[in-house]
């Protein structure tokens, strides 16, 4: 009972201890929240951040080891396309060869002849050297008659400037101008206007004086045409003497029919068969590992052989074609030596000691 008596002694004391411990506790919980929150986020961030790089370390595991795998994959795979690639380069290099000493073999043997090329040329040469001299005489004709032709032209003006000058001609009298007393011998000019003889100055025609009064006859005579007027002077002006000689006497022009040859038609198929041996370019693949061209057999050319008949060109010079002996009966072997650089295939990529 007193204990009680006690409590209720102390009531508006513990009352006021309540509030104020109220009011504190009020005052810092902000304070407490806020340093909670802190807390709790640093810790939640170091913990996502540990995660997070544990994720990237076997992320990062996973990445190198795919991309290395893939990496030596592609490496391997191109190491074979090189290996082939120069497999193929050599084993075309060796066919260009086998094919240069076939198609040498043949242009020799049945195109060509080095006898008749020989006769050839030699004629040719002839034939070369004549027609060189006969342009070589034509072009000395030529200067000749060019030389006298101006030769000519310039007498012609020497003449026609002589007697123009006429009237300086010395007389018995008086020393002309090109003639004096000073000298031994006359001038050229002196004997040149001698020779000539003096230009004749034509005087203007007169003028006719028409009477006034004409007749008029066109009564006495209607059904007559009046005729043209008598010129005494010929009508002109005409082209110089010399022009009209050149125009008589131009060399013949003929025209491109005449010009060509007769056997221009067979010269130019000559020609093409020609160019058809000489441009034997075979356009397919070369395969060493195929049996295409087993199956295929030969075929000659379309101007060497022929059912029908055998050509004119190369039978009597050249030597004739034997097909005996470019087909054989059993078909070519693809065998070929191998190459040192490919024995090195596989043995020079190692991973960890082992071959590759």
């Amino acid at each position: 009972m007193a204990r009680l008596v006690k409590l209720y002694s102390q009531v508006d004391n513990i009352k006021q201890q309540y509030f104020i411990r109220n009011r504190i506790a009020e005052e810092n919980r902000q304070k407490e929240n806020e340093a909670a929150v802190r807390i709790q986020s640093w810790f939640r961030g170091c913990q996502v951040r540990a995660y997070l790089s544990h994720l990237h370390k076997n992320a990062t595991l996973i990445q190198k080891t795919w991309r290395g795998f893939t990496a030596r994959v592609l490496f391997r795979q191109r190491v074979k396309t090189a290996y082939f690639i120069m497999k193929m380069n050599f084993y075309n290099k060796m066919a260009v060869k086998i094919q240069q000493r076939w198609r040498g073999y043949y242009v020799r043997k049945y195109v060509h002849s080095y006898y008749a090329r020989k006769r050839y040329l030699e004629g040719l040469t002839r034939k070369n050297a004549h027609i060189r001299r006969d342009l070589e005489e034509f072009a000395e004709l030529q200067r000749k008659e060019r030389e006298r032709i101006t030769l000519e032209k310039e007498e012609q003006e020497k003449n026609i400037q002589a007697q123009r000058f006429h009237f300086l001609l010395s007389t018995k009298q008086r020393p002309g101008v090109f003639n004096s007393p000073f000298r031994a011998e006359p001038d050229e000019m002196e004997l040149r206007l001698r020779k000539v003889k003096p230009l004749l100055v034509r005087s203007a025609p007169k003028e006719r004086k028409t009477p006034d009064i004409v007749p008029d006859l066109s009564n006495l005579m209607p059904n007559r045409e009046r005729l043209p007027p008598i010129h005494k002077k010929p009508q002109g002006p005409f082209r110089p003497a010399l022009e009209v000689q050149q125009q008589r006497q131009r060399p013949l022009e003929p025209s491109l029919r005449v010009a060509t040859s007769i056997t221009a038609l067979e010269e130019a198929r000559e020609e093409l068969k020609r160019q058809e041996w000489r441009t034997r370019v075979i356009d397919q693949t070369f395969l060493p590992f195929s049996n295409t061209s087993r199956i295929k057999r030969y075929e000659g050319l379309m101007h060497t052989s022929t059912p029908f008949e055998q050509v004119a060109y190369g039978t009597k010079h050249f030597r004739e074609e034997h097909k005996e002996y470019l087909q054989g009966k059993k078909p070519f072997k693809t065998v070929f030596t191998t190459c040192h650089v490919f024995d090195k295939f596989g043995r020079m990529y190692s991973n960890a000691g082992n071959i590759v």
